[in-house]
């Protein structure tokens, strides 16, 4: 498990946009099967996450039409967290960085890291932002 020193920026630059940090089984069930659209973060140390994906994310908020609930998980730090989000978010694969959208409770939306790497933070946005117009 990473040390909370090495975490606690990269998740700051999400909870300080709105983001809620979950951080047990139950909080990621409540939160991703709540009624609405519902956006989750696997949020990660790694370069793709700092360069295109959290900032990404981001800005993908800027738009007029956005998900009602905004949350995210920590790979390697938020363990149980993780866990149970990879269980919901199945038949993808553990993917992290991985964002994903949900609706009522439905994955309707997901960005896995091999859509994330290589990417610019913009191409990012414009991807959820497009997936928002559907279905926010």
């Amino acid at each position: 498990m990473y040390p909370i020193e090495i975490v606690a920026p990269m998740k700051a630059e999400l909870t300080q946009n709105g983001f809620k940090d979950l951080s047990s089984a139950q909080d990621v069930q409540d939160a991703l099967k709540a009624p609405g659209t519902t956006l989750l973060m696997v949020n990660s140390v790694c370069g793709c996450a700092a360069a295109a994906a959290r900032p990404g994310v981001v800005r993908s908020l800027s738009g007029p039409k956005k998900p009602s609930t905004l949350t995210t998980v920590f790979a390697g730090y938020d363990i149980e967290a993780v866990e149970e989000a990879r269980k919901i978010m199945a038949p993808f694969p553990p993917s992290s960085p991985c964002v994903a959208l949900f609706k009522d409770g439905e994955l309707v939306h997901m960005l896995e890291r091999h859509h994330i790497e290589g990417r610019s933070a913009e191409m990012i946005a414009q991807n959820l932002q497009a997936a928002y117009e559907e279905y926010c």
